[in-house]
């Protein structure tokens, strides 16, 4: 987590000088419910950090109009034979940063983008996620969203999670197994967000997503729906260069 922050704090300087002169994003922290790991039929309850709406220019609620440029991160847990009974015999994978950008269209309550994130340390692949989500004004404190959402990996990130390498014990029961790189999952997501005042909010979120294509079909996999829960704070802060 801090080198993800350390990333961060990195490359927002960087992607501000050459993009705009003001930056906001929400910060925050708080619980999430999810399966143990990827295609995992038991779930878990772990921290989540926050990083949303994060845009170049003035500051704001409203969904921003047109094209829209920011900074993506992400953060895949470490991932431990111990974790699951349908882990052992796999190798331990170390916990991934990623780093990369964002693309946003936003047309009316419609906003349509695509992220791509290049890994560090777990993986070392390309991920990132298509989609396009619906917002809804409740009330003045009362935000929904609603929308669909594909999750895309190349063959090295769709590998470190979903392969199956000779070397690993695993491979003595289900075989070598090298999933190529594509769209590895789908999913619908609904978010809420009630602002306690105009910089402080509480976030909510629940996906149904299910995993698809090399991944579903990865001997690893003991469901493929997987379904996530998430509530947590989050704090909107804005820089001015």
């Amino acid at each position: 987590m801090k080198r993800l922050l350390a990333i961060a704090l990195l490359a927002m300087p960087m992607a501000t000088a050459a993009a705009a002169q003001d930056f906001s994003v929400d910060l925050g922290l708080g619980v999430t419910g999810k399966p143990v790991y990827p295609g995992a039929e038991d779930a878990e309850a772990t921290p989540w950090l926050i990083w949303r709406n994060a845009r170049f220019g003035a500051a704001g609620e409203g969904e921003k109009q047109g094209f829209s440029v920011s900074p993506s991160f992400g953060m895949v847990g470490e991932r431990k034979p111990e974790d699951d009974a349908a882990l052992a015999g796999t190798d331990k994978i170390e916990r991934a940063y990623e780093l990369g950008g964002k693309v946003s269209y936003g047309a009316g309550p419609v906003t349509a983008y695509g992220s791509v994130r290049k890994g560090f340390e777990g993986h070392t692949g390309l991920t990132g996620e298509l989609g396009a989500k619906y917002r809804t004004d409740l009330s003045d404190r009362i935000t929904l969203w609603s929308g669909l959402e594909l999750g895309y990996g190349d063959s090295d990130y769709n590998n470190t999670y979903f392969g199956v390498s000779p070397a690993e014990e695993i491979a003595r029961e289900y075989g070598e197994y090298k999933p190529g790189g594509g769209i590895n999952s789908a999913a619908v997501k609904f978010q809420a967000r009630y602002a306690i005042n105009d910089k402080t909010a509480i976030l909510g979120e629940v996906e149904y997503g299910k995993l698809i294509g090399d991944a579903g079909d990865s001997p690893i996999v003991q469901e493929e729906w997987q379904p996530s829960l998430r509530l947590g704070v989050v704090r909107r802060f804005s820089f001015g260069f």
